[in-house]
């Protein structure tokens, strides 16, 4: 299909150039997006980088917040990649109602979704942070399920998981040791977004009474603007270097492939062309 496609390319002569207008899209859209930032960082300094860590509360707030978001990570992860595949292979109807599903958390206002939680919940559960991690497990739904989803669509999954049973291997050593070796981008697109999500997440902690790295960010404004900036502007940007590391993984695997797997879209190119 590579040479084909490069045939193809070089019986045309030279690659027509873009429209000019398409550059003046994209320059319009990085000045809109990138100017906010350029203004957030200067009203921040050099210095309120470095007094990050001194500030009280600072270390504790984003230490739970690592840890929900692993917490967090690991069950939603544990939940949607074994339903996903058995809903793929068995229950393939099902597909559009699981996606429905999914999208309710989205829908729901957190608000809502806490204030059921509070009244059903365990007392035990009530009295540790952790019961923020399943709540944003529900959270994070609609974005892990749409990754892995979308990794699972670009491969032949019903070929690869019969060729694995065939030779003896069971439903977890399949899972395990030829499933999720083809699912490397799309479960690493599935983390970071839960990741961003916990991270980013406000509501739910701040009505729970737990001091979580956003919760911190908001209180912390009211004494230490550029401290707050800095911290947003510090999370925003290890966030863009995960999603840039993803987006390379990305390309190399589908290079190697033929397939290219983003956070929500599927490329596959076959003997009959691109899907």
């Amino acid at each position: 299909m590579a040479a084909v496609i490069r045939d193809s390319g070089s019986s045309g002569g030279q690659r027509r150039p873009r429209p000019v207008w398409r550059w003046l899209v994209l320059l319009v859209a990085g000045v809109y997006f990138l100017m906010p930032l350029y203004a957030a960082a200067r009203f921040a300094g050099v210095k309120a980088y470095g007094s990050l860590l001194s500030e009280p509360g600072f270390t504790d707030a984003l230490w739970l917040s690592v840890r929900l978001a692993i917490i967090t990570t690991l069950i939603t992860l544990a939940l949607m990649l074994p339903t996903a595949v058995y809903v793929h292979l068995k229950l393939p109807r099902l597909r559009r109602l699981l996606e429905s599903l999914t999208i309710l958390p989205i829908v729901i206002p957190p608000v809502v979704l806490i204030t059921g939680v509070l009244q059903v919940a365990p007392g035990f559960l009530k009295s540790t942070p952790y019961l923020l991690a399943l709540e944003y497990v529900i959270l994070a739904m609609p974005f892990a399920y749409r990754a892995i989803d979308a990794g699972l669509r670009a491969m032949d999954l019903k070929t690869v998981t019969e060729a694995s049973s065939s030779l003896g291997a069971g439903w977890t050593r399949t899972l395990l040791q030829v499933v999720l070796p083809n699912l490397t981008t799309a479960l690493l697109a599935a983390t970071v977004l839960t990741v961003a999500m916990v991270l980013g997440e406000y509501t739910m902690s701040s009505l729970d009474l737990y001091t979580t790295f956003p919760v911190w960010l908001y209180t912390n404004d009211q004494t230490s603007g550029t401290v707050t900036v800095a911290g947003s502007l510090l999370a925003l940007f290890v966030t863009w270097i995960v999603l840039l590391l993803i987006t390379v993984i990305g390309t190399q695997r589908g290079r190697r492939f033929g397939r290219q797997v983003s956070l929500f879209t599927v490329t596959r190119h076959e003997d009959g062309g691109t899907k």
